[in-house]
């Protein structure tokens, strides 16, 4: 059940990989958003403290008590929007104390656990496979009529890599796209307003350069500005002067490459790449079917959340605010990243 810890190499890249993105995230915001400080320090030792206890727990024991932590996640995803706080129109958080905490975002890995579990159990069939669907499908709304297009998005892509790495039958798989085929188009009247907007915008965000393409064409401009080597700690014109919007979060990218410059940005980019990389070897070699698909459905979800968020920074897909994994502040996202992370780590064979 409970195990001493011992890192093997590849835990010892992931885990370095990760470290570089954490202490290069405190340079940034302390640069660029200082205020949050020292509150933002209580979610990283919560979360640091989290990532260390999960990893003396062995996968056994989450596959287990998988229902029991699904069943919590949708309960507090339903007192979120019975209860939460309303934010901008949204209701993501639960207040605690001084902080705040976004469930969708902290026990997401819940959801694609038991999602993992129920598609390696027994053979899917097209029943079994519908009522996987179903599973997923009540999480998913309630996500996204928070509304959190973001969360719910990469909700989404984790569930893929669920059925892509269950014995899942061609037919059946054919199906599951179908499935999201016809979610998608759907999904387009559940969101609010301004989601609609952004994704109209992103195909040309200089019609409305003061209004809704404001923040594409503001991120563009602080990543390119930055150059080789950046501006400088403190000394960025868009992030200082407040050009820039949601510097600290959803656009910490932008940020970090106009003041630490291609340099900076590219040690970023540079530490995701061994950590994907190292990543993918867990997936080689796990301890059972249900830690395959678990870790597989982790992986996409790093993997799209990186992707998405380096590509609206740089006006290459539509912003959904999605922060940046471990580097981004956001104390509800960097727990649930290391919970995510804390879990995958226990999939593999010694």
């Amino acid at each position: 059940m409970f195990r001493k810890t011992k890192f093997t190499l590849l835990q010892g890249v992931i885990i370095s990989s990760v470290g570089v993105l954490l202490v290069l995230s405190n340079f940034i915001l302390r640069s660029i958003s200082p205020s949050i400080f020292p509150n933002y320090y209580i979610y990283i030792v919560i979360a640091l403290a989290l990532f260390l206890f999960l990893l003396k727990v062995d996968f056994e024991i989450f596959e287990t008590f998988s229902l029991h932590l699904y069943v919590l996640t949708i309960s507090l995803l339903i007192i979120t929007l019975a209860l939460g706080q309303v934010t901008r129109g949204a209701i993501r958080w639960i207040p605690v104390g001084s902080l705040t905490l976004q469930p969708s975002e902290i026990f997401r890995p819940f959801i694609l656990l038991y999602l993992a579990k129920y598609a390696t159990e027994k053979e899917i069939d097209l029943r079994r496979f519908l009522k996987l669907c179903i599973l997923f499908s009540v999480p998913f709304a309630l996500i996204l009529i928070q509304p959190s297009l973001g969360v719910a998005l990469v909700t989404g892509v984790g569930f893929l890599g669920v059925i892509f790495a269950s014995t899942i039958e061609k037919k059946v798989l054919l199906l599951g796209i179908l499935f999201f085929v016809l979610v998608i188009p759907f999904s387009w009247f559940l969101m609010a307003p301004y989601q609609k907007d952004r994704i109209v915008t992103f195909l040309n965000p200089y019609r409305d350069p003061q209004g809704s393409g404001y923040n594409s064409i503001q991120s563009t401009i602080s990543v390119g500005s930055g150059r080789i080597f950046g501006r400088g700690l403190g000394q960025g014109v868009q992030t200082q002067l407040a050009f820039l919007p949601e510097k600290h979060t959803d656009f910490i990218f932008a940020a970090t490459a106009e003041e630490l410059g291609f340099l900076g940005a590219g040690l970023i980019l540079l530490a995701f790449f061994c950590f994907f990389m190292s990543f993918i070897k867990i997936i080689e070699n796990p301890t059972n079917i249900c830690a395959r698909a678990y870790v597989a459905s982790s992986f996409l979800v790093f993997l799209a959340q990186t992707t998405i968020h380096v590509g609206m920074n740089m006006g290459l897909v539509p912003i959904t605010g999605l922060p940046l994994p471990f580097v981004s502040a956001g104390g509800s996202a960097l727990l649930g990243s290391f919970l995510s992370l804390g879990i995958a780590l226990k999939v593999r064979k010694d």
